[in-house]
Order: C-alpha cells, then sequence, then structure tokens
C-alpha cells in the first residue's frame, strides 16, 4: 500500500510541474488534468476515503449549485470509473503473475550454490566432507555428493581452494523443486585410525574410512 500511495503521489508532483510550467496547449492541459483527477479518486478508493463527485472537466461539484439527481448520477459514473480501474489493476497484476509463473515452469532446470565457509567439527584426523540434496520423504539421496577433503589441522588438504570452496548441484528440474520437502545434508567421515585413543604405534594403521557425522537442514 505505501508504495503505491508513493508512486502515485510522485506521479502527481511531476503532472503538477508540467501544469504550472504553463507551456501545454489546452487540448493537453484539459487531458492532463482528467489524469490527475482520476489518479487521486483512484488513490482516495483504494485508500478507503470519501469519493469525490466532479464534472466532466475534472472539476468539484457543488452540492448547493447541483441538484440531487445530477449529484447522484455523477456519483454512479465516478464509482464506475473507479472500479474499472480497480478492475484493470487487478488484471493486469494476475496477468503479470501468471506470465511469471509460465515463465518459471518452462525453464527446463535451477541450480544450488553452495559456498563452504568452515568445518567447526573437531575431528582430530584427516577427513572427507560430502554435502548433497536428500528427499527425506522418498528416504533418499537425489543428487551426487560434493566432496571436500578435510586435514587434521582444520583446513583443506588442497590449501589452494582455501576460501574458495564453491559447488553447483545443477539440473534441479520442476520434478525437484515440486518435492514436499529437500534437506540439505553434511557428511563427515574419518581418515585414519581405527580408534582416536589407540596410541599404540604398533597397533596403528592409516587410511580407513569411518563414519564421525552428520547433519542436515530440516526439509525445506
Amino acid at each position: 500500500m505505501f508504495r503505491s500511495v508513493r508512486h502515485m503521489i510522485y506521479d502527481l508532483i511531476e503532472w503538477r510541474s508540467q501544469i504550472l510550467s504553463g507551456t501545454l496547449p489546452q487540448d493537453e492541459l484539459k487531458e492532463l488534468k482528467k489524469k490527475v483527477t482520476a489518479k487521486i479518486d483512484y488513490g482516495n478508493r483504494i485508500l478507503d476515503l470519501d469519493l469525490v463527485v466532479r464534472d466532466e472537466d475534472g472539476n468539484i461539484l457543488d452540492p448547493e449549485q447541483t441538484s440531487t439527481i445530477s449529484l447522484f448520477r455523477a456519483h454512479e459514473i465516478a464509482s464506475k470509473q473507479v472500479e474499472e480501474r480497480l478492475q484493470e489493476e487487478k488484471s493486469q497484476k494476475q496477468n503479470m503473475d501468471i506470465n511469471r509463473q509460465a515463465k518459471f515452469a518452462a525453464t527446463p532446470s535451477f541450480a544450488l550454490f553452495v559456498n563452504l565457509k568452515n568445518v567447526v567439527c573437531k575431528i582430530g584426523e584427516d577427513a572427507e566432507v560430502l554435502m548433497s540434496l536428500y528427499d527425506p520423504l522418498e528416504s533418499k539421496f537425489i543428487s551426487e555428493n560434493y566432496l571436500v577433503r578435510w586435514s587434521s589441522c582444520g583446513l583443506p588438504k588442497d590449501i589452494d581452494r582455501l576460501h574458495n570452496l564453491r559447488a553447483v548441484f545443477t539440473d534441479l528440474g520442476s520434478k525437484d523443486l515440486k518435492r514436499e520437502k529437500i534437506s540439505f545434508v553434511c557428511q563427515i567421515v574419518r581418515v585414519g585410525r581405527m580408534e582416536l585413543r589407540d596410541n599404540n604405534t604398533r597397533k596403528l594403521t592409516s587410511g580407513l574410512r569411518r563414519p564421525f557425522g552428520v547433519a542436515g537442514t530440516p526439509g525445506v
């Protein structure tokens, strides 16, 4: 409502400047005054204010000089014009919404951009961080994994990718958008010894992949 009234006020200010400039021909001046009065009546209507009854030139009718029947007929005409304007605005908005939906539906695929800032989970060894999209209702993953290898020092193993861990989940079609819920799941796999507390060097192993943790967003 505020934006609508603001746009109308800007239009009235601009038109007022044109009228006061005194450079408009009489026919254009007359048409511009009609636009001004129509805009004012429309604004009063959407703000639930009183309807101002006017004559053909846009001047306010004087109830002391105008008969009751003439006032009634003028009021009917003004109400009809304002209602037609409201219906026109509503129809234009519906058409815009339909066109937007049609354009959205016609798009063959969509994408989800992911930017990994940091992994704050204390793992203790090297790890693999896997991110994917999951349908909780069908209990299945609907995308491939985005894999980041994380070192025991708390940094990416590929140090050149520091602050540049980005991925795009592509080819998400209309079917995926119509799913009731989609979750973003992050899995952490520890890579190293069988047990973290095993300090006996003779029993140490390396390269074993062990599930460590998982997290996910609520279905959206």
